[in-house]
């Protein structure tokens, strides 16, 4: 249909705005219920985590890991201590990014029955998107049930003097750019941070790390930034705790970066990262023609509708619950089935904890890896989180080195893994694992945080020996005494 001003207008039962993965599993959830769903995106469908997050980080840093860990293999080590291809490196990662194009993204949409929209998207009102191509031509849609935001968050840079003519790296620049530089600042301890150090280190760049706090990783337990931060410097990066940048200066286009620190120290440097944190991609979303701040986070229920609407739902990052892309998917999968069941006249939604409907995860058993080395896992609560939660709890730590599959993986192996045990429901609120190739050991974690598992029943799950999983079978015990 087109009105008068010659704008093409259409209606759908859900309209999507942001065809990131969160955005693409809700189209998905929707359109196996059998409503008829429109995704609109401005850049690449796909999203941040296919082409400068997920995707490009780990493949960057999988050959920086595989080496490190090989060069602790006797037998092995002497044949890889040489540096890394970087243009191999840099090749594998734009294999695994699709080399930017997003066309296998778009079929896979088309597979669905999705209406795909390139444009801006933005709510003109109550169920109504106007979509703004880059020929500047428009389009407006109508949802019958529902407008889902997934337009998931941006790096942020603070506004220090000179930023402007320095052109900083974020996360984007770091996952994506074609030279190793010679030297790098990266401003920010936390998982991009800790990741892109590792990865330009180990590719060859000196790399310092500048914290305005004591720790690395400092939403972990304590001693997984720990072992990262010895792991960082015995590989040759600079980590300055409890300092700031003040102000920033570029020598021409192309010349050295000037650091001034609060502590009167100056760096020079080639490239400068701010990994300092994300901002919603909020502001340019029409928010203010439903009456929300244009530029906030989305507030939502368990079942990631907006407080206090009816139709308008925020699922991913925009919602600030936890900031991952296996969470926003998990969220999509929710919201996707709470938009159907409710355009469906469902009478009563399972948002109870655990239900079909609510995305209790998010608060209870959220799991992360970090890909440095070593490697940092983990799900639930610190231990720090659950004290202050009230919880009588209990932390049961052990020495992953002492674990028989720890030695047989790598020479001189360090690691620690801590349970935190709920004294009166016995159960585990939280895991953290720390040492090389622990991230595949952060599932069995997070089935027994999410189930809720009872310890007399863990006790009756048995690790394969030898292999470092036998951790569980020692904490276990520890904890019995």
């Amino acid at each position: 249909m087109t009105d008068a001003e010659g704008v093409r207008s259409s209606e759908y039962d859900l309209v999507v705005i942001g065809a990131g993965p969160v955005g693409e599993n809700v189209a998905d959830r929707a359109r196996a219920a059998g409503l008829s769903t429109a995704v609109i995106e401005s850049e690449l469908i796909g999203g941040e985590c296919s082409y400068w997050a997920c995707m490009p980080s780990k493949a960057l840093l999988r050959p920086v890991v595989a080496r490190a860990e090989a060069r602790r293999v006797p037998g092995l080590s002497g044949a890889v201590q040489g540096p890394l291809d970087a243009d191999a490196v840099f090749a594998h990662r734009d294999y695994e990014t699709s080399h930017w194009n997003d066309d296998g993204q778009v079929a896979w949409l088309d597979s669905i029955g999705a209406d795909v929209y390139r444009g801006m998207g933005r709510l003109t009102g109550v169920r109504q998107v106007s979509v703004t191509a880059a020929d500047g031509s428009e389009q407006h849609l109508t949802a019958r049930h529902a407008v889902a935001v997934c337009t998931g968050s941006r790096a942020v840079v603070p506004a220090l003097p000179g930023i402007a003519d320095v052109w900083p790296w974020t996360s984007r620049e770091a996952t994506s750019a074609k030279e190793v530089p010679g030297r790098l600042v990266v401003v920010g301890g936390g998982v991009v941070g800790v990741e892109m150090a590792t990865v330009w280190q180990g590719l060859g760049a000196e790399v310092t790390m500048l914290i305005r706090g004591k720790h690395l990783l400092p939403r972990m337990e304590p001693f997984a930034g720990e072992l990262v931060a010895e792991a960082l410097t015995e590989a040759g990066a600079r980590i300055l705790t409890g300092v700031s940048a003040t102000e920033v200066r570029r020598a021409g286009h192309d010349g050295p970066v000037t650091v001034e620190l609060d502590n009167g120290e100056r760096l020079e440097t080639d490239e400068i990262l701010f990994a300092t944190g994300r901002a919603p991609r909020t502001e340019d979303l029409g928010l203010d023609t439903v009456g929300i701040e244009p530029g906030s986070w989305l507030t939502v229920d368990d079942s990631c509708l907006v407080e206090g609407s009816d139709w308008l739902y925020a699922v991913g990052d925009v919602n600030h619950r936890a900031l991952l892309t296996h969470q926003g998917k998990y969220q999509a999968r929710i919201a996707g089935a709470a938009i159907a069941a409710r355009a469906q006249d469902t009478p009563l939604l399972e948002t109870g904890r655990w239900g079909a409907h609510a995305a209790t995860a998010d608060h209870a058993a959220v799991p992360q890896v970090v890909f440095t080395d070593p490697e940092a896992a983990s799900v639930g609560l610190t231990l720090a989180e659950a004290e202050a939660a009230g919880h009588r709890v209990r932390a049961v730590d052990y020495d992953l080195a002492s674990v028989a599959g720890s030695g047989l993986y790598a020479q001189g192996y360090r690691g620690r893994a801590r349970m935190i045990v709920d004294l009166d429901r016995e159960i585990l609120l939280g895991v953290t694992f720390v040492g090389p190739g622990i991230g595949e050991l952060l599932h069995s974690a997070t089935v027994a945080v999410a189930g809720e598992v009872p310890i007399d029943r863990l006790w009756h799950a048995v690790p394969a020996y030898p292999t470092i999983s036998e951790v569980w079978l020692r904490l276990l015990e520890t904890y019995r005494g």
